[in-house]
C-alpha cells in the first residue's frame, strides 16, 4: 500500500522513468493484465457470438485479440522514436467497434471485416502523423455524440443474443442470467469503491455464468476437454478485394468510429500523464500522446490482418496507479507480456468461451450503459456551450431518427448503398459538418508569417499593435501583447536553435477582452508551460531565459505550450 499525502491521495513511489523492485513491477502488472483481460476477450466473443461466427474462428478471434493486445501494451510502454507513449497503457478491443464490426461480419465474413479494419487502422496512423491539424475538428462535441450513439446503433443486437434457450438448458435460465449479470454489474459500478468497482464486470460474468450452469445452459464438457498449454493454430481470413456495394457504407462506419477510437487513445495517453509524475503541474507531452496513437494504428493493423476486432488504448491504468503509487514503464511490459503468455493456455479460453449468450447480453448492456455516460462526459468536459449545445442535439437526434427509420426511409436507403441508415454514420457526420461550417465560419484570426529570429521583432511589433488598434484597445495594450510575444521568442529561442532558422506563424484573434496569441514554430527542446512551472527551482538556465519567463508569467494570464514531433503551438491569453 501507498503512503497518503496531507491532501489525501496516494503518494507517486515511482515514476515512469524509475525502476520499482522487481517483484513489486511483476505483482502490480499482473493484476494490471487480470482487470483487463476479461474485456479483452470478452468484447469479440460478443461480436463472434452476435454474429454467428463458428466456434473455430471465435476461438482464433479472441486468441489474436489478446495477443495483439500484449504485444501493443509492451509498445506502449518502451516508447521508441515516433512509437510509443513511454506510460503504462493497456491496449484494449474497442467497444466502440461492435456495431460496425457485426454488421461487416453479417454482410461479408471474416475477409470483409479484415479488409475493412485494416483500411480503418490508418485513421490513427494518419492523426498521430499531423495531431496538431485536426484537434479543431475532434472536439468533445463530435467524439462525445458519436459514442452516445454506440448503444442506440447496437441494442437491436441484444435481442439476437436473448432469443432461443441452447439445448439442454432450462427454459428460466436464459432471463435470469441475464439479469443476473445486469443487477450485479450495475450494483458494483454504483456502490463500490477502489479496487472492487474495478473488478465488477469481470463478478456480474461469473455470477450470470454460475445461475447459468445452474440451469444447464454453461458447457462444463468444454472446458473440462480443453488441454491447459497448448499452441493454436493461425487462422487468418485474408481480404474481401471485390469492394462491393455493402462495402462503402461499413467503410465510412468504420473509419468514423477509427476516428473516435483514436480520440479515445488520446484522451487516455492525456490522462495516465496526469497521474504518472509527481509535479502535477508538469505540461502535457503531445509527442506521447501522437507515440500512443501510432501504436494504436499499428495494433488495428495486427488486427485487421488477423480479421478481429481492433482496439483502443484504455483508462485502466489511471485508476491503478492511484491506488498502487507506481507508474514506471516496467509495469506496462509485464501486463502486455501476460496477456501474450495466457493466449497459449487453451483452458483458461475455455472457461470464457463456455459463458452463455444471455450472460454476454448482460455484459454487453452495461458496457453501452457506461458508454453512454462516457459520451456524456466528454461533450460536457469542456463545458456545454450554446453552438456546443446545438451541435450535440441535432446531432444526435439525426442519430436515433435515422437508425430508426423515421427521416424519409426509402430516400436514405437508396443514398450512398444506405450510408445513413447506420445512426453512428448519420449523427457522427452531422456532428462533423456542424462543427466544420463553426470553424469556417468564425472570424479568422489576424496572421503573420515570418521567421524566428530576433530581428524580425519590429514587424511582429508592428503587426500586434494593427491588431490593438482594429480592436480598439489603447497604446498600452498593444505594448503588453508586444512585450509577451517578445519574452515568448527569447524563451523559445536557446541556445542550440539560434543558429538555425525557424518558421513561425503568429495568430492573434479577440475573445471578448482578452486577445489570444498563437505561435506556430518548428520543434523546439525544452517545453515553456514547465519552465514557467519551475520558476521557484534552481533550474540552472541563464538569466536572461530567467527574467524573460519571468516576465512572461506577469504578462500573460494563461500559457499553454504544446509540443508535437513536426510542430510547436505556444497560447498565450493577455487580459486587456
Amino acid at each position: 500500500m501507498s503512503s497518503a499525502t496531507p491532501g489525501g491521495g496516494p503518494t507517486l513511489r515511482y515514476q515512469p522513468d524509475e525502476q520499482p523492485p522487481p517483484r513489486l513491477a511483476i505483482g502490480v502488472g499482473l493484476q494490471l493484465a487480470i482487470l483487463n483481460i476479461a474485456a479483452v476477450m470478452l468484447i469479440p466473443m460478443v461480436v463472434m457470438r452476435a454474429a454467428g461466427m463458428p466456434d473455430a474462428y471465435l476461438s482464433w478471434a479472441v486468441l489474436a485479440s489478446v495477443t495483439i493486445c500484449g504485444a501493443a501494451t509492451v509498445l506502449q510502454a518502451l516508447r521508441a522514436g515516433r512509437i510509443g507513449s513511454g506510460h503504462v497503457i493497456v491496449m484494449g478491443t474497442s467497444g466502440a467497434f461492435i456495431p460496425a464490426c457485426i454488421m461487416a461480419l453479417d454482410a461479408g465474413g471474416p475477409a470483409l471485416l479484415a479488409t475493412l479494419v485494416t483500411i480503418s487502422a490508418l485513421v490513427p496512423l494518419l492523426l498521430s502523423w499531423r495531431l496538431s491539424l485536426f484537434q479543431r475538428i475532434l472536439t468533445p462535441a463530435v467524439s462525445g455524440t458519436v459514442i452516445m450513439l454506440i448503444p442506440v446503433t447496437v441494442l437491436p443486437f441484444i435481442s439476437g443474443l436473448l432469443s432461443g434457450t441452447p439445448e439442454g438448458g432450462t427454459a428460466p435460465g436464459a432471463p435470469l442470467s441475464f439479469f443476473a449479470t445486469v443487477l450485479v454489474i450495475g450494483a458494483l459500478a454504483l456502490k463500490a469503491t477502489g479496487q472492487l468497482r474495478l473488478w465488477a464486470p469481470v463478478i456480474g460474468v461469473v455470477a450470470g455464468s454460475a445461475i447459468a450452469a445452474f440451469h444447464g445452459l454453461y458447457d462444463l464438457e468444454r472446458v473440462a476437454m480443453a488441454r491447459w498449454v497448448d499452441l493454436q493454430p493461425v487462422r487468418p481470413p485474408g481480404f474481401d478485394l471485390a469492394f462491393g456495394p455493402g462495402f462503402w457504407p461499413l467503410l465510412a462506419s468504420f473509419l468514423l468510429v477509427a476516428v473516435i477510437a483514436a480520440v479515445r487513445t488520446m484522451s487516455s495517453a492525456i490522462a495516465v500523464q496526469r497521474v504518472s509524475w509527481r509535479r502535477k503541474s508538469r505540461a502535457v507531452d503531445f509527442r506521447a500522446v501522437q507515440g500512443a496513437m501510432t501504436v494504436d494504428g499499428l495494433g488495428n493493423l495486427l488486427a485487421g490482418l488477423a480479421g478481429t476486432v481492433p482496439g483502443s488504448a484504455t483508462t485502466t491504468s489511471v485508476p491503478l496507479t492511484q491506488l498502487t503509487g507506481v507508474a514506471a514503464r516496467v509495469v506496462g511490459i509485464v501486463a502486455g507480456a501476460a496477456f501474450v503468455a495466457f493466449a497459449f493456455l487453451p483452458k483458461a479460453f475455455a472457461v470464457v468461451f463456455a459463458i452463455p449468450d444471455p450472460v454476454f447480453a448482460g455484459y454487453l448492456a452495461i458496457l453501452l450503459a457506461m458508454l453512454f455516460a462516457i459520451g456524456m462526459k466528454i461533450v460536457l468536459q469542456d463545458g456545454l456551450g450554446y453552438r456546443e449545445g446545438m451541435v450535440v442535439g441535432v446531432a444526435f437526434l439525426a442519430g436515433v431518427g435515422f437508425q430508426n427509420g423515421m427521416i424519409f426511409p426509402d430516400q436514405v436507403s437508396r443514398f450512398a448503398g444506405g450510408l445513413f441508415e447506420n445512426g453512428m454514420n448519420a449523427g457522427g457526420f452531422t456532428a462533423i459538418l456542424m462543427t466544420l461550417f463553426l470553424r469556417l465560419t468564425d472570424p479568422r484570426p489576424s496572421r503573420l508569417r515570418t521567421r524566428l529570429d530576433p530581428a524580425e521583432l519590429p514587424a511582429i511589433r508592428k503587426f500586434l499593435h494593427g491588431f490593438a488598434t482594429r480592436n480598439n484597445w489603447n497604446e498600452a495594450t498593444a505594448d503588453r501583447l508586444a512585450a509577451a510575444t517578445e519574452e515568448t521568442l527569447v524563451t523559445l529561442l536557446d541556445e542550440e536553435t539560434r543558429s538555425h532558422t525557424r518558421r513561425l506563424l503568429l495568430t492573434a484573434q479577440r475573445t471578448k477582452d482578452v486577445a489570444v496569441l498563437e505561435l506556430f514554430v518548428a520543434p523546439a527542446g525544452e517545453n515553456l508551460q514547465n519552465r514557467i512551472a519551475l520558476l521557484r527551482e534552481d533550474t540552472g538556465e541563464t538569466l536572461e531565459r530567467q527574467v524573460s519567463t519571468r516576465l512572461l508569467r506577469h504578462l500573460a494570464s494563461s500559457v499553454k505550450h504544446r509540443q508535437y514531433h513536426d510542430t510547436d503551438i505556444v497560447t498565450i491569453h493577455v487580459e486587456t
